[in-house]
């Protein structure tokens, strides 16, 4: 949980003039997230969301804003950003890039029944087929080459069985990279972060996503498997609930029809989605950045996850 530039009514009295949104009345940091600055900001026309982004530069952030509003225009539930009176979605505040988007109604489901995870498997391909003709271009930025440049900054700080671990599942999603099965994976803009906390609903009805900020071109069912591997769980073992995983997967599936392919690379990339937020969890432990409020999120959660997709067989896709 982080607040990395804090930010005062005074500080942005002045700079939210550039926007068409009134005088700032209050803003509050938002203790959630390790990657960047996030406030609750109310003005006179109504409650936004501040954030000034600690690791994106002004080059990059154009893709995650404009795929916000490119899926906002098409109906997806998303926060819609904010233009100056420039047209600017992305503007400095304290010599880093900001935006503000509009704050979604309701609040986070943290204990989902299977009706909450149908509603987030339908809405995910949705997504996934509105941002088809999205025409922004930016990998993952927590793909197979930053798990590759991550790994030994983390093996030093491993046990020998975490480092046994780690290894040996590199070595086997590298060779799952550059296999013909995924080659054939349906491409495009993925959230990429769609947890529990990424998700608001009004009691069973889902309101939006939000936190597109790791969000990048990868596979669609990457983006299915971390989504399943947080919604569908028990959270003190990492066993995947049956019920859970098949009202997402089903409800997604009567949207956008998973192929041949992705079945054949579901177990694969199971694992793939645990590795990731293992290894990222591992970094932020062992190589943490100051902030003024930081808690790292607890890496064995994700390590217990992974153990668990390589020991036992999830529900088929379909």
């Amino acid at each position: 949980m982080a607040v990395f530039t804090p930010v005062s009514l005074d500080d942005v009295s002045q700079w939210i003039t550039q926007f068409p949104l009134g005088k700032p009345v209050a803003i509050k940091g938002i203790a959630s997230g390790i990657e960047n600055s996030n406030f609750f900001l109310t003005t006179e026309r109504g409650e936004y969301v501040l954030t000034i982004f600690e690791n994106l530069s002004f080059e990059q952030l154009p893709f995650y804003l404009n795929l916000m509003r490119h899926l906002a225009d098409r109906g997806v539930a998303v926060p819609a950003p904010i233009a100056n009176a420039d047209g600017q979605l992305v503007v400095p505040l304290h010599g880093k890039p900001a935006s503000i988007v509009t704050k979604l109604v309701g609040k986070s489901q943290m204990d989902p029944q299977p009706v909450h995870c149908a509603e987030v498997g339908a809405m995910l391909a949705k997504m996934h087929v509105a941002a088809l003709d999205y025409t922004g271009t930016q990998p993952n930025l927590r793909g197979l080459d930053w798990w590759n440049w991550a790994t030994p900054q983390v093996l030093p700080f491993l046990s020998d069985a975490e480092a046994h671990l780690l290894r040996a599942e590199m070595h086997f999603q590298e060779a799952f990279y550059g296999c013909d099965t995924y080659k054939q994976l349906q491409q495009g803009p993925v959230h990429a972060d769609l947890f529990r906390n990424n998700v608001m609903f009004d009691g069973d009805k889902l309101t939006g996503f939000f936190d597109f900020y790791f969000a990048g071109c990868d596979s669609w069912l990457f983006d299915v498997a971390v989504t399943v591997n947080d919604w569908c769980i028990d959270l003190d073992t990492g066993v995947l609930d049956t019920a859970r995983v098949r009202a997402m997967l089903d409800a997604y599936h009567a949207v956008r029809p998973f192929t041949e392919a992705e079945q054949t690379a579901w177990q694969p990339m199971l694992r793939a989605g645990a590795l990731r937020f293992w290894l990222s969890r591992l970094y932020d432990l062992h190589q943490p950045r100051e902030a003024e409020m930081l808690t790292p999120h607890d890496p064995t959660h994700f390590e217990r996850i992974l153990r668990e997709r390589i020991a036992v067989a999830a529900p088929a896709l379909y």
